[in-house]
């Protein structure tokens, strides 16, 4: 095969994004988190004054969002509108208004046009909820990483305590659960497994563990 596309599925706090940016570093891929294109969107609504679940308020201003990803000595950076939004698209806000601008049709088609793009002529793991099977239903690998509601909420809480935010674990557990009936209800492209994606709980791991599973289960596919 000319290139590899390797998607990685799952809920909310279930480690995608971290695990697919630490292979994506061992492999020589390029690492493509959609879910961070969708926090910019939210960003953008939200300093715009615009509720995330005003359809038609999000919808004004997506002519006058442009994201690019880029990389770095540091890993990926996120631009919007030309500026580093990379630490700014993580807090809980921003994380609640990913989830209500991702139901939106032309929010998804907008930025789904410009993943497949880049996609298209390079090595990438791209992570997401929708990955296997609406953006690259083509993908060479798929993988869904899920773990239980308590577990995704306890690395959700420990991540945001290390980043300095104020956050409670209650609070981070209502939102991840908030954002799975979210994700799975939508109308348009929802989270789901593909059919020929492999399930992996990785409920009890540490991120070695995961990262390792994950990474074993693409070489072993890649041969």
């Amino acid at each position: 095969m000319s290139t590899v596309k390797i998607a990685i599925d799952g809920p909310a706090g279930a480690g995608k994004s971290t695990i697919a940016k630490e292979i994506a570093k061992k492999l020589g891929f390029t690492y493509i988190d959609t879910g961070a294109m969708y926090r910019a969107v939210a960003l953008r609504a939200i300093e715009s004054g615009i509720d995330t679940k005003d359809v038609k308020g999000v919808c004004d201003i997506l002519d006058d969002i442009d994201i690019d990803i880029q990389h770095d000595t540091n890993g990926q950076v996120i631009l919007l509108n030309g500026r580093d939004v990379t630490l700014d698209i993580r807090t809980p806000e921003v994380s609640k208004g990913a989830s209500d601008v991702a139901v939106i049709p032309q929010v998804r088609m907008k930025l789904v046009e410009l993943q497949r793009k880049l996609a298209s002529n390079r090595n990438i793991i791209m992570d997401g909820r929708d990955i296997g099977t609406f953006v690259l239903p083509d993908a060479d690998i798929k993988i869904f990483l899920t773990a239980s509601v308590e577990e995704r909420a306890r690395r959700r809480y420990e991540e945001m305590k290390e980043k300095g935010y104020t956050c409670s674990f209650e609070d981070i557990k209502k939102d991840i659960k908030y954002r799975d009936e979210n994700d799975s209800n939508r109308a348009f492209a929802p989270l789901r497994v593909a059919d020929d994606a492999i399930i992996l709980d990785t409920t009890g791991n540490d991120l070695e563990q995961s990262i390792n599973t994950v990474q074993k289960l693409i070489k072993e596919r890649l041969k």
